[in-house]
């Protein structure tokens, strides 16, 4: 019995493993992924560039145990003011360190609908709705006006 019981442990184990590598699907976010996002009409306005040295503070990156040298490299673009949304696409040089970025990136987000639930309610259902995709050492950060158009590219 007890053999019988490990045994079925272990088959759960491997089938929980094996359902979580399933997660990640299609290539890593790139550059043009990032323009597809800025051209799909997904955002209610003009969004403005960030340079990686921005992001990574903004982001709160070293808090999540990364160092700088982990970000090979980073492009976002983010509203003036006006709305929370934006787009980012973030490499690292490996997955582990993606995996710790995007645990930054759910704690920015829940940030940014603590700063601005009474600063702009309007902004936290397009907060609540946002996107965080990793695939391999990349991540995706989502914040858009139309989920709809942009869910059409996360496929």
């Amino acid at each position: 019995m007890k053999k019988w019981i490990i045994f079925c442990l272990s088959a759960l184990l491997a089938l929980s493993l094996a359902a979580c590598g399933g997660k990640e699907t299609g290539a890593a976010w790139t550059e043009d992924s990032l323009q597809a996002f800025l051209d799909s009409g997904a955002f209610s306005e003009e969004l403005e560039e960030l340079d990686a040295d921005i992001l990574w503070p903004l982001y709160r990156l070293e808090d999540a145990g990364l160092s700088r040298e982990q970000l090979d490299s980073a492009r976002a673009f983010r509203s003036a003011g006006a709305t929370c949304e934006e787009v980012a696409v973030l490499s690292f040089t490996d997955e582990k360190a993606a995996e710790l970025a995007a645990g930054a990136l759910k704690d920015y987000t829940a940030a940014q609908i603590d700063a601005n639930r009474s600063y702009r309610p309007d902004e936290i259902p397009k907060l609540e709705n946002a996107r965080i995709d990793r695939r391999g050492s990349t991540l995706l950060l989502l914040v858009a006006a139309d989920q709809d158009a942009a869910a059409q590219l996360l496929k």
